[in-house]
């Protein structure tokens, strides 16, 4: 394989589709760096692993030598983007985007090189427009073709409303291409439309069509849905280490692959077909597969000796080699006469309520201190400190206090 297939190699790591791969192939072998964007809506400010599916793939492409631009979609993030509802989206408050976007680069700079990234927000251009020339935007595209977009043609064919604003969206995000000459843009499989309108605008104003990068939707912790805050499905990249390594631990083997895949930068393409036949024939237990997973990605999003410590907690609670002090304490705030057991463990995040918890005992699923216990009448007072477990890989150190 020569330099350039090693390139595209990487490139093409994990990306749904790469559409106009030969206009990429020969920009790349013109030896100029190339200009790469990712527009994010400050809408959420707490990111998770799936958000870090573009940046991970901006991360390779600075790897490579070319420029990444970080854009905040503040004007675009006041329209609201209706991709993947079936109702429009409510915008944002200028206040709120402002207050959204001051989060963005202290999480964002945990995956990206600062020193390579140039953050820029749309307002600076689409800010010095009129009425005139978002009417002169809007006259570069039609109603039919507008309706091509699949949330639009399902809206229209239920007759929910669609407001006209909303069409501006594609347009505005497609003219941020225009406005930073980008060779390539990435975004997600749910964004194509809108990636496909930066090329149109590019050549409506003669530059050089963008190639579109897309990615896949990262599954969540349940392995069926998109990785999302609403769902619960999710691992946050600012949540302690121990959860980050917890969490990773829970998914299935078969997700495992597909989250090495996107969110891996030290296990090889190469290196993962290896582990995969390893795996096969017995060689490697897929439980220390997904630990070096889980380490990697807490080593990204705190530090190594961060890292080093989760992993030696998870050891310490789930296969009895260890010191379980090493483990965060959560400190629980309960009533001088204290709680009942069922009640600790959902107030400490172990189990969704009480009945459920109730249902673990009987299962003989709960220990404390890797004793199982079943008597959910068990009181335990302000004061108490130990590690709560509920099956094999929910656990918690916590410390009741007087509330």
């Amino acid at each position: 394989m020569n330099e350039l297939e090693q390139v595209l190699a990487t490139i093409a790591r994990g990306a749904d589709e790469i559409i106009k791969r030969e206009e990429l192939e020969q920009r790349l072998k013109a030896g100029r760096p190339l200009r790469i964007k990712a527009g994010f809506d400050p809408t959420a400010p707490d990111l998770h692993l799936g958000h870090t599916v573009l940046l991970n793939k901006m991360r390779q492409f600075q790897d490579l030598g070319h420029q990444v631009i970080f854009l905040i979609g503040d004007f675009t993030g006041m329209i609201g983007d209706p991709t993947g509802k079936n109702v429009t989206r409510k915008p944002l408050t200028r206040e709120d985007v402002l207050a959204n976007a001051e989060t963005y680069a202290a999480q964002v700079f945990k995956v990206l090189d600062r020193e390579r990234t140039e953050v820029r927000f749309n307002s600076e251009w689409f800010g010095q427009m009129g009425a005139a020339d978002m009417i002169k935007l809007a006259a570069q595209h039609t109603v039919a073709r507008m309706l091509e977009r699949d949330d639009f043609a399902k809206r229209y064919a239920a007759q929910q409303p669609i407001a006209i604003h909303e069409f501006l969206y594609p347009l505005v995000q497609g003219y941020d291409s225009v406005a930073l000459k980008c060779d390539v843009e990435l975004g997600g499989t749910d964004q194509k439309f809108n990636l496909l309108m930066g090329r149109a605008l590019q050549e409506h104003h003669g530059q050089a069509p963008q190639i579109v990068l897309t990615m896949p939707l990262l599954e969540g912790l349940d392995g069926v849905n998109k990785m999302s805050k609403s769902l619960g499905n999710y691992i946050g990249i600012n949540e302690p280490a121990i959860d980050i390594v917890t969490k990773t631990m829970k998914i299935g083997d078969d997700l495992m692959w597909r989250w090495f895949e996107l969110l891996s930068f030290e296990v090889s393409l190469q290196e993962l077909e290896r582990m995969k036949a390893d795996i096969a024939s017995g060689a490697l237990n897929p439980r220390d597969a997904k630990l070096r997973l889980a380490r990697e990605l807490a080593a990204r999003f705190h530090d190594a000796a961060a890292a080093d410590q989760a992993i030696a907690g998870w050891h310490a609670v789930v296969r009895g080699e260890g010191d379980t002090s090493l483990l965060p304490l959560t400190e629980i705030s309960v009533p001088a006469e204290g709680l009942r057991l069922a009640a600790l463990l959902t107030a400490a995040g172990l189990t969704p309520s009480n009945s459920e918890a109730g249902r673990k005992l009987k299962e003989r699923a709960v220990k404390i201190d890797a004793v199982v216990v079943e008597d959910a009448q068990r009181v335990f007072e302000p004061g108490f400190e130990g590690v709560l477990q509920v099956g094999k890989r929910s656990f918690a150190r916590v410390l009741l206090k007087h509330g």
